[in-house]
């Protein structure tokens, strides 16, 4: 299957209907990905197809969870899942963190390609990095632990914003280990076409937006 066709459908497949510039946009994103990934190793996986899936549907699934109007997109790598949501998403602003050289390289060169106006790219650890604003979506896919996702990225996150830690299959000792100021909003098990292993987004707020 052609991968625009691939992507049309898979996104279909979990409820959206993207118009044809954004699937155009998320396919070159992908041959982009390929042909960095030959030298520079952002990803393990290789295939196009299969980044189709792992990649592009697995990101895309937690859209209906994005929260306002500035989202962080933190330990990005290869841009995951801030490129896809960013393509599916334009109203929003973006900003992509990662502290690899390489990977915000790529990553930049993918914003020049695409005219990704809406996204910035930050070469910083999280813990170091002074944001100029709060974010109200912070997300994370496969980052850390999440008692160190929320320590680590929690002070980026707007006072009514929200934290989104993707994760796999969950550990019920680390959703209760939530440390204080925080509660968990919500458990979403995400239904992704082509994953056949568990996948769920951990949603988060502070305390003083839940009060």
């Amino acid at each position: 299957m052609k991968l625009e066709d691939a992507l049309a459908d898979g996104l279909g497949r979990l409820g959206l209907c993207p118009p044809s510039p954004a699937i155009t946009a998320l396919a070159a994103y992908l041959r982009l990905l390929e042909q960095w990934n030959r030298a520079y190793n952002l990803t393990a996986v290789r295939e196009l197809g299969d980044m189709v899936a792992k990649h592009v549907l697995d990101s895309a699934a937690v859209l209906p969870w994005l929260h306002g109007a500035r989202v962080l997109d933190v330990g990005s790598g290869a841009g995951l899942p801030g490129i896809p949501l960013a393509i599916l998403s334009p109203e929003r602003d973006y900003v992509l963190l990662d502290g690899l050289g390489k990977r915000t390289r790529f990553l930049t060169q993918v914003v020049l390609e695409l005219k990704l106006a809406h996204v910035q790219v930050v070469q910083a650890r999280v813990e170091d990095w002074q944001a100029p604003a709060p974010f109200t979506s912070v997300i994370s896919r496969a980052f850390a632990a999440l008692p160190e996702f929320v320590e680590l990225a929690g002070p980026h996150c707007a006072s009514d914003g929200r934290l989104l830690a993707m994760k796999g299959q969950l550990d019920a000792a680390e959703t209760a280990a939530v440390p204080p100021g925080w509660r968990l909003r919500a458990t979403h098990r995400l239904d992704v076409p082509g994953i056949n292993g568990e996948r769920h987004l951990l949603e988060l707020e502070p305390l003083a937006a839940a009060a």
